[in-house]
């Protein structure tokens, strides 16, 4: 059952469209992320749903109920930001408990229910703790009971994580999954890290100039970007024009065999990393670069024709800077991407 529907959503600022009609459905219990750079229109999105940022045109839907005029805490919505925005002149009980005082009678009546919320987000017992004595982490995770606390029918998260260091982040992520699992939340988040996201989401948007460029679940995003945009923002480079014809693409580094049924005419082409492979023969290369990644060795390779590649071999016999090496390509590891 759809929670959230947007129907072509336009958030103009003077003449530029910061959100361009933008249409998406959110199904209960769904874990949504919406990524993208920076103005891509992801955090006006989440506004939007908020209800702290008027729509230009289109109609924002919770329950099927159109949201026009809907004040902000009539809609039912939780709201986290990334700098977690906490009270600091209240304690870690009182910041949780702010949504519940809301709406609950008196202390005695949300007490126990601060306490469960603490325990879920594992802070146990820190009701009397001050803000200022919490890490940043602490601080994420009374940031998200507050926000869980009136029990909203939809939590949006807007880059919960963006203020924490890297492995905290990972931990924290596989967390939240767990959490928002157990409790069945519908969530709509909004981050640029797509490692974040795909960690966390049953499904990702990728957000370009105010427009969704594309949507699906992490895999399928990942596995088939569905255009150059989306492979580069992903973090691929191994990106250039192609005409495929015959079951391969004439490109700068000379043929490329493409997965079988692949579209022809003039294309554009993405070669995974792990796709181009180390060879007795093929396209010569000197190598630019090697980092240890830890299961691997990630090469950047300068070819005798063409842009630089990206390379990923074993560990074992990995060549050092300045080798000269040769290069074959893997067809399960490219994509034919839409013409640039």
């Amino acid at each position: 059952m759809t929670l959230l529907r947007l129907e072509g959503v336009t958030v103009r600022f003077g003449e530029r469209a910061v959100v361009d009609a933008v249409d998406l459905e959110v199904a209960e219990h769904e874990i949504v992320c919406v990524l993208g750079p920076s103005g891509s229109g992801k955090s006006t999105l989440l506004r939007v749903v908020a209800g702290l940022q008027p729509v230009s045109a289109g109609r924002v839907l919770l329950g099927g109920a159109d949201q026009a005029g809907v004040p902000v805490h009539r809609r039912g919505v939780g709201l986290m930001f990334q700098d977690h925005q906490l009270f600091p002149h209240r304690d870690v009980g009182g910041n949780v408990a702010f949504g519940l005082r809301m709406r609950g009678p008196g202390r005695g009546a949300y007490e126990a229910q601060v306490a469960e919320l603490l325990e879920l987000v594992g802070l146990p017992g820190a009701q009397g703790r001050a803000v200022a004595s919490l890490s940043g982490g602490e601080q994420q995770r009374v940031a998200l009971a507050r926000a869980l606390a009136p029990s909203p029918r939809l939590l949006m998260l807007d880059e919960p994580l963006g203020q924490l260091d890297r492995g905290l982040r990972e931990r924290l992520v596989v967390e939240l999954r767990g959490l928002f699992s157990r409790l069945g939340t519908t969530v709509l988040a909004v981050t640029h890290d797509q490692g974040e996201a795909f960690a966390l989401a049953g499904r990702v948007v990728v957000m370009r100039d105010g427009r969704i460029a594309q949507a699906g679940t992490p895999m399928e995003v990942w596995q088939r970007p569905a255009s150059e945009f989306v492979a580069r923002f992903l973090g691929f480079e191994n990106v250039v024009p192609a005409t495929v014809s015959g079951g391969a693409a004439a490109t700068a580094w000379g043929k490329v065999p493409v997965p079988a049924g692949s579209p022809e005419g003039e294309r554009s082409v993405l070669i995974r990393p792990a796709g181009v492979v180390l060879a007795a023969a093929g396209l010569g290369c000197e190598v630019l670069s090697r980092t240890f990644r830890g299961t691997h060795v990630a090469l950047l390779l300068r070819p005798e024709a063409g842009p630089p590649l990206e390379a990923e071999c074993g560990l074992a016999g990995a060549p050092a800077v300045g080798d000269r090496v040769a290069v074959t390509f893997a067809p399960a590891e490219v994509v034919v991407l839409p013409p640039a």
